[in-house]
């Protein structure tokens, strides 16, 4: 059993920065693919980012390329998701998943955006924000 809590949501304007934390109690951290996750209000969740075992590849959604980088401390349990030159339309509640059902030795398949794979989940962590 895996636990997750996102920490480092907020209110901020257009143009700012954040940077979520997810910190994980799993006894082997780095042995899960680490990803992202948001949800907008009306809208299905989608796929942010997701990072593998060592954190040396990374797979984003084209809507974070360039602005969000996902990063992983596997000493401290934690993952990480940096996010830039923030819009309006990334106003969602982020939620942190992590999987042990695909391989995350190498470069990382498409199948880590599928939220099905994934068989734990945070609380999620509110951002919002303003124009």
């Amino acid at each position: 059993q895996v636990q997750l809590a996102e920490s480092g949501g907020g209110l901020v304007q257009a143009g700012d920065s954040l940077r979520l934390s997810c910190a994980g109690s799993a006894r082997i951290f780095e042995r899960y693919i680490m990803a992202w996750f948001r949800q907008a209000p009306g809208k299905e969740r989608e796929f942010v980012a997701a990072i593998n075992w060592s954190g040396s590849n990374t797979l984003y959604a084209d809507s974070a390329k360039d602005r969000f980088a996902i990063s992983r401390d596997n000493a401290k349990n934690t993952a990480y998701l940096q996010m830039n030159r923030l819009k309006v339309e990334d106003t969602a509640i982020y939620f942190c998943a992590a999987s042990s059902r695909i391989n995350g030795l190498g470069v990382l398949s498409m199948a880590v955006m599928d939220a099905r794979q994934y068989a734990y989940w945070g609380q999620g962590t509110q951002v919002t924000v303003s124009s």
